[in-house]
């Protein structure tokens, strides 16, 4: 009966992560993983899932935070433009080249100024 139980909450926990968004794991895949780590710390399996939780959904309000403030940018840059503030994230990241979860672009943008005293 173990077994199957077991077999029962892997699934689930799998079918989860699958169908998730491009968001970080909210509270039940931190939650999961907090318990696992918790129970292999010593039997405090709860602590663990609590901890775990807590830590999903304050990752998960400050990646939403951010979209939040991506989309602010974009809207400044296209007046009128529509679309969920998520799409308006994506659409910025997109157009500045950054990653999600990072305000700043990929790569730096360098200029390159010829060597001045460099003789020919």
């Amino acid at each position: 009966m173990r077994k199957i139980v077991t077999a029962a909450a892997i699934a689930a926990i799998t079918c989860v992560t699958a169908t998730a968004q491009a968001e970080p794991g909210g509270c039940l895949k931190y939650g999961a993983v907090g318990a696992v780590g918790g129970h292999v710390a010593g039997g405090h399996s709860v602590l663990g899932a609590a901890a775990g939780c807590v830590t999903g959904m304050y990752k998960r309000h400050e990646y939403r935070k951010e979209a939040k403030a991506k989309a602010k940018l974009y809207d400044q840059e296209h007046p009128g433009s529509k679309g969920t503030y998520m799409e308006k994230a994506t659409a910025y990241d997109v157009e500045h080249s950054t990653t999600p979860g990072k305000m700043t672009p990929d790569t730096p943008a360098t200029t390159t100024q010829p060597d001045s005293s460099a003789k020919m």
